[in-house]
């Protein structure tokens, strides 16, 4: 509520308090007061209802870090070519760049040694087990082999299982590493001919931009406002005529060192992905408590030497000036908490002239 009087000078004063005796006056009094002016003059009459706040706090959407993922690379290579584009949406297992890797052409090279051993070992279990049924050889001979046979089926799934991590074979010394989930292509670092190591920052983020965070920053001053479960209404700049809606799921309990604020998280469904990260948003919070208080037009208050007042009409044409406390205001609406009871007759019209006569003649 804007402090503000107005000090009407020479304005109204025929209007107010009667101060002349005139006998040949056409216009009648009731109370001192013109009648006529008293025809101009509106109340409304105070009323209980429930306490309403409303709070207007920054915010910014962020990524859903359980929907995100960052590919760093686990050995050194080079990257020959790349498949996507920063801001491009790609597909679980779709290739999204191929690289050269001598670590991977050892792993490759050591696979293929190793399945050339299997097809050794497979046709010795053969002969043993021949000869086993023939009383030929020993059991011990046969459980020998067999279980050299499954050593070398166990390195190769091993060798396979570590290439999978590392990159898919596509032959002639190339390896592609494919996406490890849908998404949109949210940080871009590798370049064709560029090299990776384990020590280089993650080549490619992919996210799911369906859900995500809006997360809000809270002062010291909100706290007593703000806890989890509000409904919360949240507006954008690129979308200024629509609504976003939603509900505080936590707060947290640290305050943010450097921006000395405490951080409130909103999961946001993003399907028609309208909210992107790093958007800056303003997050409404309405909270309607169980207090109940005397409410009025905000406009009937007067604001004067540090203090509120409203002029309040006792019978028809009495007035007496209120002093108040306002406790919080709401969509042109101020609850009272104390000076005013309910059904007061408040004026809400040419209050400032009523208010300004009578102060003048206490």
């Amino acid at each position: 509520m804007k402090k503000q009087i107005i000090i009407m000078i020479g304005i109204g004063i025929a209007l107010l308090l009667c101060s002349c005796g005139n006998k040949k006056t056409e216009n009648t009094e009731i109370n001192g007061i013109n009648e006529v002016f008293l025809q101009n003059v509106k109340t409304v009459k105070a009323v209980l209802s429930n306490k309403q706040q409303e709070l207007i706090l920054t915010g910014k959407v962020d990524y859903d870090p359980d929907k995100i993922i960052s590919y760093a690379p686990l050995i050194s290579g080079i990257i020959d070519r790349t498949y996507f584009s920063l801001g491009d949406k790609v597909q679980k297992g779709e290739p999204l760049f191929d690289m050269r890797s001598t670590e991977l052409s050892a792993l490759l090279s050591e696979k293929i040694a190793l399945e050339a051993e299997e097809k050794v070992a497979e046709r010795e279990l053969i002969t043993v087990q021949s000869m086993f049924d023939d009383k030929m050889s020993s059991e011990k001979e046969l459980l020998e082999a067999k279980g050299k046979l499954k050593q070398i089926q166990a390195a190769i799934r091993k060798i396979k299982s570590d290439m999978e991590v590392y990159g898919t074979d596509k032959g002639n010394g190339l390896f592609s590493v494919n996406a490890p989930m849908s998404g949109y292509i949210v940080n871009k670092k590798g370049l064709s001919g560029s090299t990776i190591s384990p020590e280089s920052d993650p080549v490619f983020s992919i996210a799911d931009l369906t859900t995500v965070w809006v997360t809000v920053n809270v002062y010291a001053s909100n706290l007593q406002f703000v806890r989890e479960g509000m409904n919360v209404e949240i507006t954008t700049l690129s979308y200024p005529d629509e609504v976003f809606y939603g509900v505080i799921n936590s707060l947290s309990q640290v305050f943010d060192p450097e921006e000395k604020v405490l951080k409130a998280r909103i999961v946001m469904s993003n399907k028609d992905l309208k909210l992107k990260p790093e958007m800056s948003v303003m997050v409404t919070l309405k909270d309607e408590s169980q207090v109940r208080l005397v409410t009025i037009p905000s406009d009937a208050l007067i604001f004067d030497n540090n203090q509120y007042f409203v002029v309040v009409e006792e019978t028809s044409g009495s007035f007496e000036i209120r002093n108040v406390i306002p406790q919080g205001h709401h969509n042109k609406t101020s609850y009272i908490l104390s000076g005013l009871s309910e059904m007061d007759n408040v004026v809400v019209k040419n209050q400032l002239l009523i208010y300004s006569g009578l102060k003048d003649k206490n």
